[in-house]
């Protein structure tokens, strides 16, 4: 009998590492998504800030002619 509650202690103890790795993973990942969302945000505020340099660079080059 001592071998089973040693066998369970020990599955017990494997299991709780590994909801502890799945809960970092799962941190992990979710950080990860968020910084690409965040990422992906900014370069389209990037894309509009080129079209606009451009358009106000055209709007100078009529202006000096």
């Amino acid at each position: 009998m001592a071998r089973k509650t040693r066998l369970t202690r020990v599955a017990m103890k494997i299991g709780t590492a590994m909801g502890r790795a799945d809960r970092g993973v799962q941190k992990v990942a979710r950080a990860g998504s968020l910084a690409k969302k965040e990422l992906d945000d900014i370069s389209k505020q990037v894309d509009a800030l080129k079209r606009q340099l451009q358009k106000t660079a055209k709007r100078l080059k009529r202006a000096l002619s």
